[in-house]
């Protein structure tokens, strides 16, 4: 048995493969970021969605979660990592910030330049 394991082990670092691809990465994780998922309040492609309607001081209002998928990447960056009218805050990395971004831009003709 520690034959076999000695002799996998080096394939298994060597491996580029991984068990999904990027695209697959970013959706799974716009759909579940740290609990709720960005599309509950921005739409399925971060078109931004109706969250919910209520009477405030017997006026109807909406509370909407805004399009997301026509901002540049700093404003999208920014906009992450900070408390701002009802978004969490879900601390995520910026590689994970760069993967929402471009899942959210995966349609466009010209990619988005993100470094």
């Amino acid at each position: 048995m520690k034959y076999i394991l000695f002799l996998i082990t080096p394939l298994l670092l060597l491996s580029s493969s991984t068990f999904i691809t990027p695209m697959e990465y970013a959706s799974q994780l716009y759909k579940n970021p740290r609990g709720i998922g960005c599309q509950s309040c921005h739409g399925e492609n971060g078109e931004g969605k109706v969250i919910a309607n209520y009477v405030h001081k017997k006026k109807k209002k909406s509370f909407v979660g805004p399009q997301i998928n026509n901002i540049g990447f700093n404003e999208f960056y920014r906009v992450l990592n900070q408390r701002k009218r009802g978004m969490p805050r879900y601390f995520l990395t910026t590689q994970e910030i760069k993967a929402l971004y471009l899942y959210l831009h995966k349609n466009d003709k010209k990619k988005k330049n993100v470094k």
